[in-house]
């Protein structure tokens, strides 16, 4: 088996992006993301417009991917593909294509467990970036999941921490959309937090035993809070907007740097990396750098591109089972629901 040159072709498409990306080994030849805009009027995904998008999108943001890489498909290695978790219409439209594309042109057929690849992802390599050692502890926050997880290996993880409820994401998300912004809300107060007090209006943190996470509560606490306010004064989210998103962003960033804590306390494991759409935020990552100093942790931040959703972290999944042949067959089913 020749792993000196190795040419992966990743599609991801779990959600509401077409992705793909292209491979030499460990690194990244072309990452292309299409968008879809069309969520934007209801705010949030509509899964059934997700898939329809994906099938009109998937052919040329292949074709743009071996285009900027600079090769052609008859020169690729293997397919890696997204097998879960995600939304199921959008899952089936990549793995239907990964399949007939490998088998096509004869060349092994990789699933990939999307929330691994959100951890792996720190494994592409990049000028400037280091790459974690084994063992490290990884914080998975996204706008479906919020996880601790013990990374052993590449292939041996174990989650040592969840969200009994909501995803962090999912609380930034509808804090927006109790504030009247529009979706995704997410970016937005991150955004406004920059010029925001975030002591002005306090909240309180769930209790919530070990390395467990809920943000229900939080959500809740926050919806309650607004009404409050905005039946005494009308205008006021418009007068105290930056405030607001600085004092939401403030606790969410206390809860996760506190069970991250707990999770170094308790593996006495001073490594951390983060991945996930909400490792985007600049707060959280401007928490870790600072932890590095505070309480001496080493903290991997992953370049911006690796963050949302792409075809990049299935790709280096798919370089590092291609070495161990994890391969699968044109039996392997998406689900929605995945294992980890």
């Amino acid at each position: 088996m020749n792993t000196k040159d190795v040419y992966i072709l990743a599609i991801e498409s779990s959600c509401d992006d077409t992705a793909c990306a292209v491979l030499h080994n460990d690194k990244m030849l072309s990452n292309v993301v299409a968008r879809q805009s069309i969520h934007e009027e209801y705010g949030g995904v509509v899964p059934e417009l997700a898939s329809r998008a994906h099938q009109q999108n998937i052919v040329p943001v292949v074709d743009v991917a071996l285009k900027k890489a600079g090769i052609t498909k008859e020169q690729l290695t293997a397919i890696a593909f997204t097998q879960g978790p995600g939304l199921m219409g959008s899952l089936l439209v990549g793995s239907s294509f990964a399949k007939s594309m490998a088998m096509a042109l004869n060349i092994p057929l990789i699933a990939v467990n999307h929330m691994h690849a959100h951890i792996l992802a720190h494994f592409i390599a990049e000028e400037g970036y280091d790459k974690p050692e084994f063992p490290f502890l990884a914080l998975t926050i996204s706008g479906g999941h919020t996880q601790i997880v013990k990374v052993n290996s590449f292939f041996h993880m174990e989650i040592i921490g969840e969200t009994t409820d909501d995803a962090v994401g999912e609380a930034f998300d509808k804090s927006a959309k109790i504030l009247g912004l529009p979706y995704p809300g997410g970016p937005l107060i991150d955004q406004y937090a920059q010029t925001g007090n975030p002591k002005r209006f306090e909240f309180t943190k769930p209790k919530i035993e070990g390395l467990d996470f809920s943000f229900s509560g939080l959500k809740t606490q926050i919806l309650y809070f607004v009404q409050k306010n905005v039946k005494e004064n009308p205008n006021f989210i418009a007068e105290n907007r930056d405030d607001i998103c600085a004092s939401i962003q403030h606790i969410i960033i206390k809860i996760l740097m506190d069970k991250m804590k707990e999770a170094v306390k308790q593996t006495n494991i001073k490594q951390i990396a983060i991945g996930g759409g909400v490792s985007a935020n600049s707060g959280i990552r401007q928490a870790m750098k600072d932890a590095e100093s505070k309480y001496g942790w080493k903290t991997y931040i992953p370049k911006f591109e690796y963050t949302t959703d792409n075809a990049g972290m299935i790709g280096i999944v798919g370089y590092y089972k291609y070495l161990e042949q994890h391969f699968s067959d044109a039996t392997v089913t998406s689900k929605a629901r995945i294992e980890f």
